[in-house]
């Protein structure tokens, strides 16, 4: 009896810690809206507790309406300089798009994908 309840709460503790972990996470920085033909700046402010060769941000991503317009790979080799950081990318907007950006730890995957979305005036 023991060792179930031993093994129940050993799981329990594994679940939960995998939930709670640290997931790389993302929040993207542009104008909501512009005038069609506009290259916009857009930053993505990128967070993880971890930077270290074995768990770091091994890669994000941002796509325009489906379409990768930017992407960082790292590695232990090459990590990203700290724990937090930022990575720009320009883009010319010609009709509304939807920007998502999505980062992910080399141990924990990601919070997700985030959307954000430019209007054209």
């Amino acid at each position: 009896m023991k060792k179930i309840l031993f093994l129940t709460l050993s799981l329990m503790l594994v679940f939960s810690s995998v939930a709670l972990a640290n997931k790389t996470s993302v929040a993207i920085v542009a104008p909501a809206s512009v005038a069609a033909g506009t290259e916009v700046t857009i930053t993505i402010n990128v967070s993880h507790k971890g930077n270290s060769g074995f768990h770091h941000t091994n890669w994000v991503v941002v796509k325009a309406d489906g379409a990768e317009i930017a992407r960082w790979d790292f590695k232990a080799s090459s990590l990203p300089e700290s724990a937090d950081f930022t990575r720009v990318t320009k883009f010319t907007v010609t009709k509304p798009v939807e920007i998502i950006a999505q980062g992910h730890c080399s141990i924990h995957g990601s919070k997700g994908p985030v959307a954000f979305k430019i209007a054209v005036q």
